[in-house]
């Protein structure tokens, strides 16, 4: 039975101690936080407590994971599981690239997207004779959390620690996702605003990306907006779409009316794809990943290590632009 320690205890770090406690591979012993009276048996003050663990999962504030990864590190032999992005400037970022390989290979970084359906239909439709050759994708992601109560005194609205959090912790997924299937990226424009007047870190974030393939990838992320969650991809020979929790895939290109003018292509494919239930599954996956990976008592794959570095510093990029 794999022994889990987690470095934070609400929001997101609630949905991996419940995903942690569905998982029958391990058991989740310790709950950290450096000062607050945690109501639960598990729960620590005493840093200490998370080295007797085979794995610690971090997911506190971004400014705070180069510390507790290199506590980690030096005082215990558990292997860890770090919320994106792994760091928030670049001198943490140059510390971990610095690591041994040995322990760069005891850290896995939760690009979690990377587990999901999503990622299936990029893979599939990336190469496919439906679309035909990519020309762009277009995803808007936006939801009101700027709006709730608890964000103003949140870490995520501090724009001090965390001026950019809509880039680092919501479009970063995507661009992960993007770079991970497009490459290198030619050039970029970052665009971000404070829509909600609310905390003083950015909430809304417009993103566009241009690959060396020639593929134009445009991302709209926010917390200052109604439930938004909608993903085009656009093809020579057809296009694909989630919207309203339906997948639809409308193809070929050469469909024509009675006068021989384009008409929109016919609907080839359509399935019920739910964007908040791929979310949670793909999280889980990741999670039950780093579980088996400890299971097995295998070390994670360098190449891992080394494209979650890599789309830090497209973040961090971004983020000396708009200071």
């Amino acid at each position: 039975m794999i022994k889990l320690g987690i470095i934070g205890y609400r929001n997101h770090a609630q949905r991996l101690i419940d995903f942690s406690e569905e998982n029958s591979n391990c058991k989740l012993e310790i709950i950290y936080h450096p000062k607050k009276k945690i109501e639960d048996e598990r729960g620590t003050n005493i840093f200490s407590d998370l080295f007797t663990c085979d794995g610690v999962i971090i997911s506190s504030p971004n400014h705070t994971h180069l510390e507790y990864i290199v506590k980690l590190l030096n005082s215990s032999k558990a292997k860890i599981f770090c919320e994106k992005p792994p760091v928030n400037n670049e001198k943490d970022l140059k510390i971990l690239e610095n690591l041994s390989a040995e322990d760069k290979q005891r850290i896995f970084f939760n690009f979690n997207f990377r587990f999901s359906n999503f990622n299936a239909q990029i893979e599939k439709y990336k190469n496919s004779s439906e679309l035909g050759k990519i020309i762009q994708i277009n995803m808007m992601f936006t939801h009101g959390l700027s709006f709730k109560k608890e964000y103003e005194n949140s870490w995520r609205s501090d724009g001090k620690n965390n001026l950019h959090n809509i880039l680092d912790t919501l479009a970063i997924h995507y661009i992960d996702l993007m770079s991970f299937h497009f490459g290198k990226i030619k050039d970029s424009i970052y665009l971000p605003h404070l829509n909600s007047k609310i905390g003083t870190s950015f909430d809304t974030a417009q993103i566009t990306l241009e690959y060396n393939n020639g593929i134009i990838v445009n991302i709209l992320t926010s917390y200052a907006a109604p439930l938004v969650n909608e993903i085009s991809i656009l093809g020579t020979n057809g296009f694909f779409t989630i919207r309203d929790n339906v997948a639809t895939t409308y193809s070929p290109r050469d469909n024509f009316d009675e006068n021989n003018f384009f008409i929109t292509p016919r609907v080839k494919y359509k399935n019920k794809f739910l964007m908040k239930d791929d979310y949670n599954d793909s999280l889980k996956k990741s999670l039950s990943h780093f579980i088996n990976t400890l299971e097995k008592e295998e070390t994670f794959d360098l190449s891992l290590f080394n494209s979650s570095i890599s789309t830090n510093k497209i973040i961090l990029n971004f983020n000396s632009q708009k200071k």
